[in-house]
């Protein structure tokens, strides 16, 4: 199952800088980590987690496989997008396939790099793309909703089923607001407004683009951001793709680590981006831990056991038993699963479990 993080922005912004430092990232991890591929826009890459390496010690595992998020490189956008302006509607399917949105804001001036807009202004760049996006939202909407009203009004109850969904999220597009502010209480109706393949649906990421010295502690352009922000309940990372791009670039680790510890940086500002687009997608890791390889999966929160087993092999979710489960903190306390069994920590969990952050798990199942 694979997630994804559609980066977007204004011309200009770094969103570029941003996406090559991650995928020069995901390539230095290849040596290390299977399954990591890049291809032409897209960057597969890990999802740091402390926690992999004190698992791995403990079992002695000969090998670390993380748990990854895949990063989208979407074209640029300019004012218009929504009625085809520049590459606006490449930009926009690109972002329909997206699981969340990544929205890099510029919040640094340089006279050597001319804004689109005339002027340094995040707050307005991202009412600009939220603005698109609600407007492509729109049309699309407008349009399904006609046809729609006719069959539901002549007794078709699909049809009127979607035509309860959508009214409330034109409502709301129609007053400025973007569909994710539209709640449904009942199941099959968020089923329904997923199924409608909405823009302003995706939760937003905003990645404030700060100048060098500003990369510890943001600027006055970022708090402008974290306000906006908190009034949409979105997150926000402080960032300097200028920094990334010369981190990513670096041999080792410990080159790495020196090299943020001269700017009073404690990690990458990369690691933050990809962990806060991790918990957007609202995920969760669990575990399967041996002496061959200790290895994350990664499952969306409100999973149960099956599911979990599913990530692994759809073979293990069709003939699922139970599951052997021992917590991250019992297991490296224990050190170990031997250990976690002599100490009682071990459980047996059935289908209707749900899974948490940090389960180890070992699959029992019959095909």
């Amino acid at each position: 199952m694979g997630f994804n993080c559609g980066i977007v922005g204004l011309p200009n912004v770094g969103k570029s800088t941003l996406f090559n430092a991650l995928t020069q990232t995901a390539a230095a991890q290849a040596a290390n980590y299977p399954f990591c591929t890049i291809e032409p826009n897209v960057g597969r890459v890990a999802v740091p987690d402390p926690r992999l390496e004190k698992l791995a010690a403990a079992a002695k595992s000969g090998k670390i496989i993380p748990t990854q998020l895949e990063f989208v490189d979407i074209a640029g956008l300019v004012r218009g997008a929504s009625k085809g302006e520049g590459l606006g509607n490449q930009f926009l399917a690109n972002i329909r396939e997206c699981d969340a949105i990544v929205h890099v804001l510029r919040c640094f001036e340089d006279s050597d790099i001319t804004h689109v807009e005339g002027a340094v202004d995040p707050v307005r760049d991202a009412e600009i793309i939220e603005t698109e996006l609600m407007l492509s939202d729109l049309d699309s909407l407008e349009r399904r909703i006609v046809p729609l009203e006719k069959k539901a009004k002549g007794g078709d109850k699909d049809a009127k089923a979607q035509v309860d969904v959508m009214a409330p999220i034109l409502a709301a597009l129609r007053d400025g607001k973007p569909a994710r502010t539209v709640v449904f209480d009942d199941p099959e109706s968020r089923q329904l407004a997923r199924q409608l393949g909405l823009l302003t649906v995706k939760p937003v990421l905003y990645a404030c683009n700060v100048e060098e010295d500003a990369a510890a502690t943001g600027n006055a352009f970022s708090a402008k951001v974290e306000a906006m922000a908190a009034s949409q309940d979105a997150r926000v990372v402080v960032i300097s793709a200028a920094i990334e791009a010369e981190v990513a670039q670096l041999a080792t680790d410990a080159e790495k680590q020196e090299f943020l510890e001269t700017l009073g940086l404690a990690e990458a500002g990369l690691a933050r981006v990809i962990r806060a687009g991790y918990d957007l997608l609202h995920l969760l890791t669990f575990f399967t831990i041996g002496p061959k390889e200790a290895h994350a999966w990664t499952v969306p929160r409100g999973a149960k056991a099956p599911q979990a087993a599913g990530a692994i092999h759809t073979d293990f979710e069709r003939g699922f038993i139970r599951a052997e489960t021992i917590s991250t903190e019992d297991f490296i306390a224990c050190g170990g699963e031997a250990g976690a069994k002599e100490a009682g920590k071990m459980r047996l969990e059935g289908k209707e479990y749900l899974v948490q952050d940090g389960d180890i798990f070992h699959f029992l199942f019959n095909v």
